[in-house]
């Protein structure tokens, strides 16, 4: 039963405090659309996604409309395109630029699945289409990206660490014109989700169901203005059940969103991923709700700790309101699309070792993070084995997003706009990686692997 009560505190977070859909995902299985023939595969691939997605963003407007809740995107995420070019051969180049076409032609903001799963080899296709990714991003402009490299029941393919570290510098290179716009359309995973409604990592995996709608919800203003009417002494267990509820109320409006969008276009509801994902709008950001917290700014000691208790928070409030919570659901820091994190970035205060420390109790891992231009592929590389052991560590889902600003140097900016928002260039360590890097072979899985 709802009470006039519960509406208005909804309107007011929707209008005062940022709350919205983030996005509608809509996942779709291709692996009835391989073909030996890479040309007939391409035209399956289109077909398919036009005749399942041609209504998303038309029912994104009429939820809008009909609920007044603001839904950001509607996106669409595929199967690893890897598993098709491996059956058809060819230039899987054709793949993205099929993806990019279709995705314009239904009015989607992005598409993913330009993706290889490689944590323990490479299979046929798999080296193909990451020797692809640079022109691939280069030569569309929807297309996203995600390669994952390491689990927590493989360990961590080091061949493939090294050539992604190659593979962002190269994407970042072709498309330096654009503000190396597409190595922010890229994301190297360990532990990657198969359900996972946001970009650019979102790909559809092959346990799903033929055809889903996936929900991703964000409130950061939402949990920041709750926090903001506590008194300062208020104990930190009564800070975290307050997050809870905030986030058991968040997850009820994107259960609701998500059940009538899959209704209305006839297809399954899968999940919803409750994650605080900021914007560079003021009162978007997950960096003040840290600071709301009691920090003095983001990145002080006592920052992952903070993190900590305000992502086990959002889990245990959206698993509450919702038995479909899914994808990611946690905290997201990516340092370009939010506020209170550029700030810090800019004061020093926040550097990139914190934010890897941060990464072992949030959602993701370092993400939208603008690094020297001049940054070699063995430093990229060893960024990622860093995260990835993160990771397949502690058993979760860790990821790399790194944009080297080329021709930058620290101190300048990059400024994608919209959503992937703008950051300051950040200084990495100057000692080089490289022998550890070249050696290659794998990690081994750790020794929690062993769980059967």
């Amino acid at each position: 039963m709802l009470n006039m009560s519960d509406i208005m505190e909804t309107i007011t977070m929707i209008q005062e405090e940022n709350l919205d859909i983030r996005t509608i995902t809509m996942g779709i299985s291709l692996i009835d659309c391989a073909d030996s023939d890479i040309d007939r595969s391409c035209e399956k691939v289109y077909n398919k996604i036009y005749s399942r997605a041609k209504d998303l963003v038309k029912t994104g407007e009429f939820i809008e409309k009909k609920y007044g809740i603001p839904i950001v995107n509607k996106r669409i995420s595929v199967t690893p395109i890897s598993m098709l070019v491996g059956v058809s051969g060819g230039d899987p180049v054709k793949y993205a630029k099929a993806l990019d076409k279709v995705a314009h032609d239904v009015g989607v903001n992005f598409i993913g699945g330009f993706s290889a799963l490689v944590q323990k080899g490479f299979s046929a296709g798999d080296r193909e289409l990451i020797e692809a990714i640079p022109r691939a991003l280069a030569e569309t402009e929807l297309v996203c990206s995600s390669v994952n490299v390491g689990s927590t029941k493989a360990g961590i393919n080091m061949d493939a660490v090294k050539l992604m570290g190659q593979k962002v510098r190269e994407t970042a290179e072709l498309t330096k014109d654009r503000q190396c716009i597409g190595a922010a359309k890229l994301v190297v995973f360990c532990n990657a989700v198969e359900d996972n409604p946001f970009m650019a990592g979102a790909f559809h995996g092959v346990g799903e169901a033929d055809c889903v709608l996936s929900v991703g919800v964000s409130g950061p203003g939402v949990v920041r203005s709750v926090l903001a009417k506590m008194p300062d002494d208020a104990p930190l267990n009564e800070v975290a059940e307050i997050i809870k509820k905030t986030a058991f109320k968040i997850t009820r409006m994107g259960q609701l969103v998500g059940t009538e969008a899959a209704r209305m276009l006839n297809v399954e509801f899968g999940i919803i991923d409750l994650s605080l994902a900021p914007t560079p709008a003021v009162g978007d950001s997950v960096a003040h709700i840290l600071e709301e917290i009691g920090l003095e700014q983001c990145g002080a000691h006592g920052t992952t700790a903070a993190l900590a208790m305000l992502n086990d928070a959002v889990k245990k409030g959206g698993v509450m309101a919702s038995s479909s919570v899914g994808g990611l659901s946690g905290a997201f820091i990516p340092v370009s699309e939010d506020a209170g994190m550029i700030a810090a970035a800019r004061n020093g205060v926040l550097s990139i070792e914190k934010l890897e420390a941060m990464t072992a109790v949030c959602s993701v891992g370092l993400d939208m993070i603008v690094i020297p231009g001049d940054t070699t592929g063995e430093v990229i590389s060893a960024i990622i084995a860093d995260e990835a052991a993160i990771g397949m560590v502690n058993s979760k889902t860790t990821a790399v997003r790194v944009i080297p600003a080329i021709g930058l140097s620290e101190g300048d900016e990059l400024d994608f706009g919209g959503l992937l928002g703008y950051g300051p260039v950040m200084p990495l360590r100057s000692q080089s990686p490289a022998k550890m890097i070249n050696r290659g072979g794998r990690i081994p899985a750790p020794l929690q692997s062993l769980k059967n």
